[in-house]
């Protein structure tokens, strides 16, 4: 009986692969239940491991999340931003009088004005030097040179040679101000305006006005150059 059990098991067409035969003979034999529920056992354990709902990936995936979370909540508190009075101050409505410097007069002042407010808007670009694009330094000297006929170097590191020194209670209307936002000196400039704020040609937002008390500013500023005195 087992002698025709087991070659009945192992018969078959003479297309049949030897080792489809081998798996035939083992699952006839006498342990063959056991060695199939195994085999199905394993196979499950291997299915249920590679997919989408383990243990392991969920784990990986909420960390991820977190980490996701916990890095845009960082660029969150250290993003540049528009100052909250940027608009009045566009408008006329801020005068900066408390803050004037008195070496520039009132129409040269109203100058620097018109020439900080025509590029507002216009998007940053690296080396650029008119509307359709400007970056930090070329947007300070085409300022001075279009309002009053003051030449600038091209350079924000060269403009900080400029001028005398200001400490940063002393600001006044015109001063430069200077910032380390690439971990070089005097990587970016600006345009003293009063109330701690400051024209520039941010590289997130173009020309804008920002705020020297916000926390991206606070934490990169450098110093200041009186350009006139």
């Amino acid at each position: 009986m087992s002698s025709r059990k087991s070659t009945f098991c192992c018969s078959g067409p003479r297309h049949t692969s030897g080792l489809f035969c081998s798996l035939r003979a083992v699952v006839c034999s006498k342990r063959g239940p056991v060695i199939l529920s195994a085999m199905v056992l394993v196979l499950m354990v291997l299915l249920s491991s590679c997919g989408g709902t383990a243990p392991r990936f969920r784990v990986g995936e909420k960390k991820s999340s977190a980490s996701k979370g916990v890095e845009e909540s960082r660029d969150n508190e250290d993003r540049e931003t528009k100052a909250e009075d940027a608009d009045k101050v566009l408008s006329g409505a801020r005068t900066f009088k408390t803050e004037k410097n008195t070496a520039i007069s009132n129409l040269d002042q109203a100058r620097i004005m018109r020439e900080i407010s025509k590029m507002m808007g216009v998007p940053y670009r690296l080396g650029g030097e008119d509307q359709d694009g400007i970056d930090c330094s070329a947007y300070t000297m085409l300022v001075y040179k279009n309002s009053i006929g003051k030449q600038l170097a091209r350079t924000s590191m060269e403009q900080y040679k400029q001028g005398s020194t200001v400490y940063l209670e002393d600001l006044k209307f015109g001063d430069l101000v200077f910032f380390n936002t690439t971990g070089e000196t005097a990587s970016h400039v600006g345009i003293y305006l009063g109330d701690d704020l400051f024209a520039h040609a941010s590289t997130a937002l173009g020309v804008t006005i920002s705020s020297l008390v916000s926390p991206y500013y606070k934490k990169r500023y450098e110093g200041a150059r009186r350009i006139i005195e």
